[in-house]
């Protein structure tokens, strides 16, 4: 039983981390080096802490880039 739960959980990180890939791609970015993308996030996770009015304008961006893809 405990290791069909941790092949559960295991495939739940797959998929997250493919999910999160997948977010790069969307964005345009699938061609950068790790190092710029890893500091676009870290950039971006302590400008959002700080700033909640940044965190709603970046969200209203991500959200616009969802809803340009349902058409």
């Amino acid at each position: 039983m405990r290791q069909a739960s941790q092949a559960q959980a295991r495939k739940k990180d797959t998929r997250e981390k493919i999910q999160l890939g997948g977010l790069i791609v969307k964005a345009g970015l699938r061609h950068e080096k790790r190092a710029l993308l890893l500091g676009l996030l870290v950039d971006g996770a302590s400008r959002i802490a700080a700033d909640e009015a940044e965190r709603e304008r970046l969200t209203a961006i991500g959200e616009k880039a969802f809803a340009d893809d349902s058409d």
